[in-house]
């Protein structure tokens, strides 16, 4: 797993780096780009599926259903703990709240060495005192 997280840089960390910020830099942040990646992925080969209809003359059509999956995909990634908490009542709620102590205290720090390595400290600092 080491080696797959050196070699991974480029557009990827830089969109997950911009997540991390946004959505507070946690277990959340990471759940939310998890669940999203995922459901982007399910829409994508449902959008796949009819890809057909460019070729009847739906173009638009298609292209404002990828747009609303988006957003769509979105806001139920905002909401990713209900879906750990509804898998195993009342497991994944007892999981949640170990996976965010455990989070915090032995993983937050390794990923964010590793989302932060290409960025020197003083960029990573001016880069915040743009965004506020």
């Amino acid at each position: 797993m080491p080696a797959v997280l050196d070699k991974s840089h480029g557009w990827f960390r830089r969109w997950f780096r911009k997540v991390w910020k946004v959505r507070g830099g946690g277990l959340y942040a990471l759940g939310f780009a998890v669940t999203f990646i995922i459901f982007e992925v399910q829409s994508f080969a449902d959008d796949v599926m009819g890809i057909g209809s460019l070729f009847n003359g739906q173009a638009i059509e298609f292209i404002v259903q990828v747009i609303v999956d988006s957003f769509v995909n979105t806001w139920l990634a905002l909401l990713w703990p209900l879906y750990v908490v509804r898998f195993a009542p009342p497991w994944g709620a007892i999981g949640l709240g170990v996976v965010f102590f455990v989070f915090a205290t032995h993983i937050k720090g390794p990923l964010e060495r590793w989302m932060f390595a290409d960025m020197p400290l003083d960029e990573n600092s001016e880069e915040e005192k743009k965004e506020s």
